[in-house]
Order: C-alpha cells, then structure tokens, then sequence
C-alpha cells in the first residue's frame, strides 16, 4: 500500500508540474501577454464573452471573487475597449456588461495561436504514440472531472474553469 501511495503522490506531482507547464506555455504561444492584461482579467473578459451580456454580479459568482475585484477587472476592460457596459432594457437599474467587437477578435487570435502551437507540437508525436496519446488526454478528462459533484459543493473555486484564468 505504501508503495501506492508514493507511486501516486510522485505521479501526482509531476502532473502537476507537467500541466502547469503546457498552461504556461500555451499563454506564451497565444500572444495574451502582450495585451496587458493579468489572468484574473482574462478570465473575466472570458466569461464575459461567454456569458454576457451578463451582470457585474454574475461576473463575480462565476470568478469566485468579490464584486469589488469584479469592478477592478472591468474597469482596466473598459480602460482597455475590451467591454461596454449599458443599462439593462428589461429593468433600467441593472448594468449589462458585453464584449466589445476588438475583444472576440483578439480572443479568438488567441485561441488560434494555441491551437496552432498544439497541432504542431502533436504532428511530432511519431505515429505508433498516437493512440497513447488520444488515451491520455482521455485520462486527463477524467482526472479534470474527478469528484467534480462534491468539489462544487464544498470549495469555493469550483467551476468550469476554476484556474481562473480563462486558458
């Protein structure tokens, strides 16, 4: 049993290290660094897009945050002409905060450069590891899903993506 335990704790660690990694390198390939913007913002102008128009409120309950790190974010967005905000036609005293055109298209630029980055980095796995391959993101997905019930009762980052950063 012992033996299992560091085998999985060792395993675990690396893991770790490996997805860190692949995310740090995925934000480098995607080019978001050089728009300013930390990764809780990503993350909001994410939801943003995502789900908007949407509330600031929403924003907040999504991120996980308060509504006063919400209000941050949004106003180095705005700052940015990344969002727009504009009364809610359905009840006036509710602000709607949408994506401006500029944010989908530098979104989806990054987007494509990560996928580009991963698409050449797989066509160099040689052909007898494709299968291995195509079975460990399979295990990456089940991992990313393990205990998903009990973690969004209990913890307080849960969420679709609970790395808060959109990436």
């Amino acid at each position: 049993m012992d033996g299992e335990v560091d085998w999985s704790k060792d395993t675990a660690l690396r893991l770790e290290r490996g997805v860190q990694r692949l995310r740090n390198r995925l934000r480098s390939e995607s080019g978001m660094y050089g728009a300013g913007l930390t990764l809780t913002q990503v993350s909001v102008l994410a939801n943003v897009l995502e789900h908007g128009p949407v509330t600031a409120a929403r924003l907040a309950e999504l991120q996980h945050v308060t509504p006063q790190a919400i209000a941050q974010s949004l106003t180095a967005l705005k700052a940015a002409d990344l969002v727009v905000s504009e009364s809610d036609p359905g009840d006036r005293r509710k602000i709607l905060i949408s994506a401006a055109p500029s944010a989908r298209e530098l979104y989806a630029s990054w987007v494509g450069r990560r996928m580009a980055f991963l698409v050449r980095a797989m066509e160099q796995i040689p052909e007898h590891e494709r299968e291995d391959t195509e079975r460990a993101v399979r295990l990456l997905e089940r991992l990313a899903d393990a205990g998903a019930d009990a973690r969004a009762d209990t913890h307080p980052d849960a969420g679709p993506d609970a790395t808060g950063d959109g990436i």
